[in-house]
C-alpha cells in the first residue's frame, strides 16, 4: 500500500504536470484564437490527452508503476485520447458547417432561418437575427415612406407658395406702376394682399409646427381643462367658416370631466379636424363634434358628411402632404393639417383615427385621463 505522504507527492506532481500542459494549451489557444472552432477543439482534445499522459509519466518516474502496467495505462489513455480527438474534430466540423450555413443566410438579400438543424446557441442566434432583420426592414419601410412624404411635401409647398407669391408680385407691381388708380381697385388689391399674406403666414406656422413635432421639440404646457371648454372653443373657432360654407355645425359634451392637456396645442388639433370636416362637407350638410368620457379615456369625435374616404386612403390620411383624390387638409394647403393633429395628439400620449360611417367619415381623438 502506498504511504499517505507518497500519495500526496504523486498528486502534487501530477497536478503540476497537468497545470504545465494546461498553460501551454492556453497559450496555443490564444495564438489560434482567430482560427476555426474545429482547430481549437483539437487543441482542447490534445491537451486533455497530454495532461493524462503527463500524470502517468509522473507516476512511472516515481516508481509506482511497473513497465507492464505503464504500457497498459498508456495504451488505454492513448485510445481514449484518440477517440476524444476524433469526437472533437467531428463536433468542430459540425459547428463550422452550421456557422457557414448561418453566414450564407445572413449574406442573402433577405434573411431566412436555415432549414438545417443548428446547435442551440446558433439556433437562438438565428432567431435573433431574423427578428433584427424584421426590425430593420420595418425601419427601412418607414424611412422610405417618410422620405416619400418629404418629397411630396416639398412639391406641394412649392406649388402652394408659387401661386400666392405670383399674385402678390403682380398686385404689388400694379400698385407700384400705378396701373390701377381708382380707389376701389386699390383697396381691393390691398385686401387681397392681406388675405394672401395671412394664408402664407398660416402655411409657415404649419411648417414650423410640423418641424417641431418631427424633431421631438414640441413642449407641452399641461393644465387642467374642461373637455366641454375644448369642444366649445373648437366650434366657436370654425363657426364663421361653417356659416360661409352653408354647413350646419354643432357640438357638445356628454360628460365634462377635466383633462390634463396643453389647451393651445390640443385646441389647434381639434380646430384642424373641424375645419377639415367643414371643407369637405357640401352645403346643407352637417358637421358634429362631440366629447365624452368612456373606457377610462376622454374621446372627441368629429363627424362630417363628406361622402367617405376611399378605403385605400384611410391609412394615409394623416401622412404629411397626402391628399388622395380629395385633399383632406384644412384650407387646401400643403397637406399638413391632419399630420399636425396626429402629432399633437400623440404628443399627449393619445391616439387618433378615422373611419367611414353614415354620410361621411368620423375622426376620433382618444386621450388618457389624468386626475
Amino acid at each position: 500500500m502506498i504511504p499517505f505522504e507518497d500519495l500526496l507527492w504523486v498528486v502534487f506532481y501530477a497536478a503540476l504536470a497537468a497545470l504545465v500542459v494546461a498553460a501551454v494549451a492556453l497559450g496555443v489557444l490564444y495564438v489560434l484564437r482567430a482560427r476555426s472552432v474545429a482547430t481549437q477543439l483539437i487543441v482542447v482534445g490534445a491537451a486533455t490527452v497530454l495532461a493524462a499522459v503527463s500524470g502517468i509519466l509522473v507516476i512511472s518516474f516515481m516508481m509506482l508503476l511497473n513497465e507492464h502496467d505503464r504500457a497498459v495505462v498508456l495504451a488505454v489513455v492513448t485510445s481514449a485520447g484518440l477517440v476524444a480527438m476524433a469526437v472533437s474534430v467531428l463536433l468542430g466540423r459540425r459547428l463550422v458547417a452550421a456557422n457557414r450555413t448561418l453566414v450564407e443566410a445572413v449574406r442573402a438579400d433577405r434573411f431566412h432561418p436555415p432549414q438545417a438543424r443548428l446547435p442551440a446557441e446558433l439556433a437562438e442566434l438565428s432567431r435573433e437575427l431574423e427578428a433584427a432583420y424584421d426590425r430593420l426592414a420595418a425601419s427601412h419601410e418607414r424611412e422610405q415612406a417618410l422620405e416619400t412624404s418629404r418629397r411630396e411635401l416639398v412639391a406641394w409647398v412649392s406649388h402652394d407658395l408659387r401661386t400666392p407669391l405670383a399674385g402678390l408680385r403682380a398686385m404689388a407691381e400694379a400698385l407700384e406702376d400705378e396701373v390701377v388708380a381708382d380707389q376701389r381697385t386699390v383697396q381691393r388689391y390691398h385686401g387681397r394682399i392681406r388675405v394672401e399674406v395671412e394664408r402664407l403666414t398660416e402655411m409657415v406656422d404649419d411648417l414650423f409646427e410640423l418641424s417641431r413635432i418631427h424633431a421631438g421639440a414640441l413642449r407641452l404646457s399641461r393644465q387642467r381643462v374642461g373637455l366641454a371648454d375644448l369642444v366649445a372653443e373648437a366650434v366657436a373657432g370654425a363657426e364663421a367658416l361653417a356659416r360661409a360654407k352653408g354647413v350646419r355645425l354643432s357640438g357638445g359634451v356628454r360628460e365634462g370631466l377635466p383633462v390634463q392637456v396643453d389647451a393651445g396645442e390640443l385646441g389647434r388639433a381639434l380646430r384642424n379636424l373641424v375645419v377639415n370636416a367643414i371643407r369637405h362637407t357640401p352645403s346643407d350638410g352637417a358637421v358634429e363634434i362631440t366629447g365624452e368620457v368612456r373606457g377610462g379615456e376622454a374621446r372627441v369625435t368629429v363627424a362630417d358628411a363628406c361622402g367617405g374616404i376611399p378605403e385605400d386612403d384611410l391609412a394615409r390620411v394623416f401622412d404629411v402632404a397626402f391628399r388622395g383624390e380629395s385633399a383632406r387638409t384644412p384650407g387646401g394647403g400643403a397637406g399638413l393639417g391632419l399630420a399636425i393633429a396626429r402629432g399633437i395628439v400623440e404628443a399627449h400620449a393619445g391616439e387618433i383615427g378615422v373611419a367611414n360611417t353614415g354620410p361621411g367619415c368620423r375622426f376620433e381623438v382618444r386621450l388618457p385621463l389624468t386626475t
